[in-house]
């Protein structure tokens, strides 16, 4: 019986006694062989069946085996090559291995040769999936319209596509640019209602009057201006995502219809009195703290409960370590193709003034400052002297701090008792202290002198701003333990 891990292995032989013994070399070990004589052969099995590795003959009766490992690197197929040949120079192994063969055997081999090479060409491709794996699922750069790699965007890249398969309502929260909608898209993209519509709707932009109609529609004749009949965002969100931003500026009144819309899964169109089933499922975001809302007396509370199953919070910028480089680089590349300019990248000091900034306006602001710098300027790279403001007068004014500023923090100078009972132990206990305490004195002096900018404090104390933040949670619950 085969074994079920087995690798499965194309050996693609004319001489029908050597493709025999290759097939004795590896009788009981975990590797599965189809046998083709002929090119022709190899690659109908290939388009017919899946394999993890070729053991390539290089002089075969129909074509030459470089052809079939040109189609394997041309079709970029996950299928480890290995040639094997009579032709024992090095331009033919050069010029395989230019091809993407992962090594080469000449004729004749044992079987030790043989199976070492497949031992290492196969642990070899469980290590790159290894790393693929963690470059697609926990080291991502880019995921669904987001750039960036900092471990807080990773987090939200995991919760992302746990919560994507689900379909409990989500709630995004973060400030105003952070992405909130780019998030939801990214939850209706990796779910199973990619392929229906992804509506929007700002519940902030539209009017107090007209927004019960823009999400559940109305009858002709039902109000002013209601000529006919129209669907709303929820019908026009059938089978698919309806996203509903800012919705914390929603009316109380509208708040109640909207909590039977979810309880029920029925609307109502304004002016109708039918009911009408939909399927759709509701992500909303706010920019605003939705408790906070709740207990001011803005939000429904049962509303809130019934909204807030899957909570999503971005990040603002200024805690997203080394993303704003990323991002404003991939910018400066977009903009710059789209006005036929020059930029490639930014300058040494431009970089550091990106990445000390605040960013109030978080991805956004950013998005809008590069796109300025490629419209008035042009250039290789982008210097200090292209940015618009702020960022000019903050240039500016970010000067390093003197590295007399920053000195070692000295043990307090309480007095030392000499009593003669004090062991030397308890001596030195009084004059050394312990390091965490000092490093904790170290950092809260280096976010003062910055002005309570924790970005600008790690990179004068050549750390990340991640270390900062979470140092910083830490003591703040051992405080809290103490009380």
């Amino acid at each position: 019986m085969p074994v079920p891990s087995a690798n499965r292995i194309l050996l693609v032989e004319d001489d029908v006694s050597m493709a025999a013994v290759y097939r004795s070399y590896l009788t009981g070990m975990a590797y599965q062989i189809h046998h083709e004589e002929t090119g022709q052969g190899a690659l109908a099995a290939m388009s017919s069946e899946q394999f993890d590795g070729i053991l390539l003959d290089l002089s075969l009766p129909d074509m030459n085996g470089l052809e079939i490992l040109q189609k394997v690197n041309d079709q970029e197929l996950q299928i480890e090559v290995i040639v094997t040949t009579g032709d024992c120079s090095m331009t033919t192994a050069i010029e395989a291995m230019q091809l993407g063969a992962r090594d080469y055997l000449v004729k004749p081999f044992s079987k030790d040769r043989l199976l070492t090479t497949l031992k290492n060409t196969f642990d070899n491709q469980k290590l790159k999936r290894i790393v693929e794996t963690y470059k697609e699922e926990i080291d991502r750069h880019n995921f669904c319209g987001f750039i960036g790699s900092s471990l807080p965007m990773q987090r939200v890249y995991q919760v992302i596509d746990s919560a994507a398969s689900s379909k409990a309502t989500i709630f995004i929260t973060g400030e105003s640019g952070t992405g909130k909608e780019v998030c939801a898209e990214a939850v209706h993209q990796r779910s199973e209602r990619q392929k229906a519509p992804f509506i929007a709707l700002n519940c902030g932009a539209i009017p107090k009057d007209l927004i019960e109609s823009e999400i559940f529609g109305h009858v002709k004749g039902s109000f002013t201006g209601a000529v006919k009949d129209r669907d709303g965002a929820a019908k026009a969100a059938q089978g698919g995502t309806l996203f509903l931003d800012e919705i914390c500026e929603m009316e109380l009144a509208l708040q109640s219809k909207l909590l039977r819309f979810l309880q029920t899964g029925t609307l109502q169109k304004v002016g109708s009195d039918k009911t009408e089933k939909v399927d759709v499922r509701i992500i909303c975001a706010s920019n605003k703290d939705p408790l906070a809302e709740v207990q001011a007396g803005n939000f429904r509370e049962d509303l809130y409960y019934r909204l807030h199953v899957l909570p999503i919070h971005l990040p603002p910028l200024r805690e997203r370590e080394n993303d704003v480089i990323e991002i404003a680089t991939s910018f400066l590349k977009q903009y710059a193709k789209e006005e036929a300019k020059d930029f490639k990248g930014f300058d040494v000091e431009c970089e550091l003034i990106l990445s000390n900034y605040d960013w109030p306006g978080n991805v956004r602001q950013l998005q809008n400052v590069v796109r300025n710098i490629v419209v008035l300027h042009n250039g290789k790279e982008v210097t200090q002297s292209m940015l618009p403001a702020p960022l000019d007068g903050f240039s500016q004014s970010a000067k390093p701090i003197s590295s007399t500023v920053l000195k070692p923090v000295t043990p307090q100078q309480a007095p030392i008792q000499t009593d003669v009972d004090l062991t030397a132990g308890e001596q030195l206990s009084q004059l050394i202290r312990p390091m965490p305490e000092v490093e904790r004195e170290v950092i809260e002096r280096a976010i003062d002198l910055c002005g309570g900018n924790i970005p600008t404090a790690a990179h004068y104390l050549q750390v990340s701003a991640a270390t900062i933040y979470r140092k910083r949670n830490s003591w703040k619950e051992a405080d809290q333990n103490k009380d």
